[in-house]
């Protein structure tokens, strides 16, 4: 049966571009049959940027789109909570198992340190993470012996096989490949303040609520393959994947919450029609939005 999701992240205003790949989740999901669910989970660990209003406003924001969702935090459901922030138990035990499998290890580096190194190129603006040097690795086992994140006090990384090249088929953007060591390095998956990191938290979450398909913005197709290690070390098996182009300001970058670019808010205040937007894009998704 498929299973799809809508999960925004509360650290500001949803946008034009947010909605545009909400939409097409959404409209995968109700193509794909009778059957079919579509889930919707907050994604707020971050306690510093996530606030209560945002997370408010997140229903608002897709209900003026026309979205509604089989199960989520408003709905309830047989996964519950849909909150990130409530499903900390979660992430631990997939943690734990990365431990005890040896995948991952204990690292005292900061981000900032990891930028300042020579051979560490920044991330650019669709990766978040930059290259961790493999000098910096710990030998093999590191960590296995230690009880909790939190008494570690320090960023938790999995371990790449530098040369390796991680394949997938993207239902959008085709065949994708990837290779560790060089496209990306070894990642946080949990960090010394005690919080899970992205990879972890999600690609736990899609395998508890058995997610079949993940359709997410195209700056995600790196981060892709990063997860599909953690399936692989995990024993779990992958959904498919689906990464809708982004949508681009006129100047050609791409919408951000930090600059309030057509936030879903403003576009309300002012009187716009959803529909409208949503018959714009129903040429560019096409093939898309069908079974």
């Amino acid at each position: 049966m498929y299973r799809g999701r809508l999960a925004p992240t509360p650290t500001g205003r949803l946008h034009l571009g947010h909605a545009r790949t909400f939409w097409l989740a959404h409209a995968r999901a109700r193509a794909a049959g009778p059957e079919a669910k579509i889930i919707l989970r907050l994604e707020d660990l971050d306690a510093a940027r996530c606030k209560p209003e945002w997370s408010a406003a997140v229903f608002d924001d897709l209900r003026w789109l026309g979205l509604d969702w089989d199960e989520g935090p408003d709905v309830g459901g047989p996964h519950a909570p849909y909150e990130q922030s409530r499903r900390r138990a979660v992430y631990l035990e997939a943690w734990r198992c990365l431990r005890d499998g040896g995948y991952i290890y204990p690292c005292a580096r900061s981000r900032a340190d990891v930028q300042r190194a020579a051979q560490a190129p920044h991330a650019d603006e669709e990766d978040a993470e930059p290259l961790y040097p493999p000098a910096w690795r710990p030998p093999p086992g590191t960590g296995r012996d230690l009880s909790a994140p939190s008494a570690a006090a320090a960023n938790w990384r999995f371990r790449v096989r530098d040369g390796e090249t991680i394949k997938f088929h993207d239902a959008w953007q085709g065949p994708q490949s990837f290779v560790a060591g060089k496209d990306f390095g070894d990642f946080l998956i949990w960090r010394r303040d005690d919080v899970p990191a992205y990879e972890l938290a999600v690609v736990a979450d899609d395998r508890a609520m058995a997610i079949s398909e993940v359709v997410r913005g195209a700056d995600l197709l790196k981060s892709t393959a990063r997860q599909l290690l953690l399936y692989r070390a995990l024993g779990w098996p992958p959904p498919a994947w689906c990464h809708a182009p982004l949508l681009l300001d006129e100047n050609g970058r791409r919408l951000a919450k930090r600059n309030d670019a057509l936030s879903l808010a403003d576009l309300r205040e002012r009187g716009a029609d959803p529909q409208e937007f949503i018959q714009a894009w129903r040429p560019e998704f096409g093939a898309f939005v069908t079974r």
